[in-house]
């Protein structure tokens, strides 16, 4: 990916410095049992792309393509 242009971002466990050398930017999240380590990384993902999302002017509160169904309450 990175020799197409990508930027490359990780979410690795703090400390992981093997990991981190790997990626343009690293996103670290506490070392947690592996169980529970699934939830920090959901939530620095849901962040990442509501940022990004913002970013590109997407509005946020009101996604497309989404059925009238679910959006009707």
């Amino acid at each position: 990916m990175r020799e197409q242009g990508a930027t490359v971002i990780c979410i690795a466990n703090l400390g992981d410095k093997a990991v981190a050398a790997l990626a343009d930017e690293c996103i670290f999240v506490p070392q947690l049992p592996e169980r529970h380590l699934i939830y920090a990384e959901t939530v620095c993902l849901q962040l990442l792309s509501y940022c990004f999302a913002v970013q590109a002017g997407i509005d946020v509160d009101n996604p497309r393509n989404l059925v009238k169904s679910v959006a009707v309450e």
